[in-house]
């Protein structure tokens, strides 16, 4: 099977320049994707684009990252809606050093070998150029009916176009140009919302540079409800463990619905063929075991990642999903338990108000809304429904005391299977 062709059987090839395949089979060829800095971190969307690379880098061949310290002082019209707010030169150049970070933890960067990968900015060459230098040097290698055609244009007629985001495919095709000159590279990679842009790079490299150049798109991906892929109902899935925990990270993969979690796993697992297939079967065989998204999640933790932060997801989730867990809730550290708690709505007491006998426990569920009344909260605990730290609380005349804060100041409330609250003491 070609390096192409393991693709396709996984689904991530949509568009294709022809020779593509016939080339990569030849030898080593250099190839690049480009990252949109619009954010200090990459989020579980850009992992598409950067298990590309990856699977490239193994097969032998040369991966380019280009950060688009340049692009992204415009504003690429692809699939967008409304011209969007531009950022600042200091935003774009903190977003870039992120972004190349990042990137350094899949890609293998060192240099010790032939294929070693390639970092790049184009902000780099394009700093130098002036307006006129660029449409009389570029501009004038692409008409403007070639450009109208253009999906990304002709889709923002309509709503209205900047003459900045029209020229975007002139400045994303200018990069392959550029990296087809200095660095000998043959092959764009992007999302199908790209092809456009993508095409422009090949016609500048054919008329300026006449020579070959090649590409190819994946499916851009999706929730199975249409929505775009990579956001939870707090936001984006970054991959910067300050902005979504490795527990986060590790629940959103879990919680896949099934015909997402199998379509990832071809897209995004690094297993062979054959062992996806495999765990396909065994998870349609029984389907509440949830066997793709654990595997899942589990090989994307490690590679984000680590496998201590793997562990101690798997420990968190057994916590809030386990009825046999109240040594591993008890043995977590301040930062540990806020990082698993995140999330879960959160009441505020005073910590003089446990002193001497402590709190009466109905007194306080009912005073700080965790259930509407007191008579509400006498029935729950009658009906065995309520724990405190994961142990079921067994009598209606319970009082809360310091002894039962975790870390000195926090009580976990469970209503239920998994209705939880925070009860912070200070």
């Amino acid at each position: 099977m070609t390096f192409i062709q393991e693709l396709q059987e996984r689904g991530l090839v949509q568009d294709i320049i022809p020779g593509t395949e016939e080339l990569l089979e030849k030898g080593m060829v250099s190839a690049y994707i480009g990252f949109d800095p619009t954010a200090e971190s990459l989020h579980v969307g850009s992992l598409l684009p950067i298990t590309l690379l990856m699977r490239l880098q193994k097969a032998g061949h040369k991966p380019y990252a280009l950060v688009g310290g340049a692009t992204g002082m415009i504003g690429d019209p692809s699939g967008k809606s409304a011209e969007r707010n531009l950022l600042d030169k200091e935003t774009l150049e903190r977003n870039c050093d992120g972004i190349r970070k990042q990137l350094s933890r899949f890609l293998d960067f060192s240099g010790s070998t032939a294929n070693a990968a390639v970092l790049v900015n184009n902000y780099d060459w394009f700093k130098n150029f002036s307006f006129l230098d660029f449409i009389r040097d570029t501009g004038k290698l692409v008409t403007v009916n070639y450009m109208m055609a253009k999906d990304s244009v002709k889709k923002r007629m309509e709503t209205g176009l900047s003459f900045t985001e029209f020229t975007y495919q002139l400045i994303q095709g200018y990069d392959f140009l550029h990296l087809s000159e200095h660095h000998n590279v043959q092959l764009q990679m992007g999302g199908a919302d790209q092809w456009g842009n993508i095409t422009t790079g090949t016609e500048l490299i054919r008329k300026k540079g006449d020579k070959e150049a090649f590409a190819f798109t994946s499916p851009l991906i999706t929730k199975s409800d249409g929505s775009k892929f990579g956001k939870s109902e707090g936001g984006n899935i970054w991959l910067d463990a300050n902005l979504t925990s490795p527990y986060q990270f590790y629940q959103f993969w879990l919680k896949l619905p099934d015909a997402e979690a199998e379509k990832l796993s071809f897209i995004y697992s690094f297993k062979p063929l054959e062992a996806i297939r495999a765990l396909v079967s065994e998870h349609q065989a029984a389907p509440h075991l949830r066997l793709l998204q654990k595997a899942l999640a589990e090989e994307m933790t490690i590679m984000v990642h680590s496998v201590e932060d793997l562990l101690f997801a798997q420990k968190a989730s057994e916590i809030l999903f386990s009825n046999s867990a109240v040594e591993a809730l008890k043995s977590l550290s301040e930062k540990q338990l806020l990082e698993v708690m995140d999330g879960v709505p959160q009441v505020n007491a005073s910590l003089s108000s446990l002193q001497g006998e402590g709190a009466v426990l109905i007194d306080f569920l009912a005073e700080n809304g965790v259930y509407p009344s007191k008579g509400e909260a006498r029935k729950a605990i009658q009906a065995n429904a309520l724990s405190i730290n994961k142990e079921k609380v067994s009598g209606v005349d319970t009082r809360i005391t310091t002894g039962l804060l975790l870390n000195g100041k926090y009580m976990l409330l469970q209503k239920g299977k998994s209705n939880y609250t925070l009860a912070i003491f200070a």
